[in-house]
């Protein structure tokens, strides 16, 4: 019945809006994924969730062991609302615990911090699987959660006197070069399958509509009005 649902809601915004959902749909990833780990400061929280969005990232883990993931609205400039956002604030570990739920759905954990193993940007390998990248706090960087349980390490390279990239230009540029490489690269089944489609349509248009969930209230009553007739 989801699709059905999506059917019914999606007569209630215009046919450009329509049309501009199933373009950007066919443009999304959950081959990449992003995770977050204590960003302190909501201006890069913000910034690199406008970033997931402009490239096509579907799903982002923001994980709080030590500070709440704060939304800066005039920075995000409402791609929060087109993102699927998974948080993880429940358990003792979060971070363990966010890394177990992704190593089960068959991601790579890829920690963006200089270590002894680290992989060059330009030389990471996309067709080795699915991956998750992982982003840490401003200070600290990656916890030694994240570390120990990491299957590979990745960094920008570097020229200059700097020794890292802010987390938001990080995440710009990893991305970038990850996505646009991701769509060049033959027998990888980069785009988001068809209930992954519908369950963020779905999400779309509730976000969308003002009064979704009367709509889907009304639906509904609808379809079980037509299930009792059919008896």
């Amino acid at each position: 019945m989801q699709k059905e649902l999506i059917e019914y809601l999606s007569a209630c915004i215009t046919p450009e809006r329509n049309q501009l959902f199933e373009k950007i749909l066919s443009q999304r990833t959950s081959y990449i994924t992003v995770m977050l780990e204590d960003i302190f400061q909501p201006q890069n929280a913000s910034a690199v969730l406008r970033t997931c969005d402009c490239f096509g990232i579907q799903h982002v883990y923001a994980i709080e062991n030590r500070n709440t993931f704060t939304v800066d609205t005039e920075v995000a400039m409402g791609a929060s609302k087109w993102l699927s956002i998974h948080k993880y604030n429940q358990a003792e570990n979060n971070s363990l615990e966010a890394i177990r739920n992704l190593k089960s759905k068959g991601y790579r954990i890829v920690a963006t911090t200089p270590h002894k193993n680290d992989l060059l940007l330009p030389d990471f390998d996309l067709t080795k699987g699915k991956a998750a990248l992982v982003f840490g706090s401003e200070l600290p960087g990656i916890s030694d959660t994240i570390k120990n349980e990491a299957d590979e390490f990745l960094k920008i390279p570097m020229y200059g006197f700097t020794e890292s990239y802010n987390i938001s230009v990080s995440a710009a540029v990893i991305l970038f070069h990850l996505t646009e490489k991701l769509k060049t690269l033959p027998g990888i089944n980069w785009p988001l399958d068809q209930q992954e489609k519908y369950e963020v349509k779905l999400h779309w248009l509730r976000n969308t509509l003002k009064r979704s969930a009367l709509l889907e209230k009304r639906f509904w009553e609808e379809h079980n009005a037509a299930q009792k007739n059919r008896k």
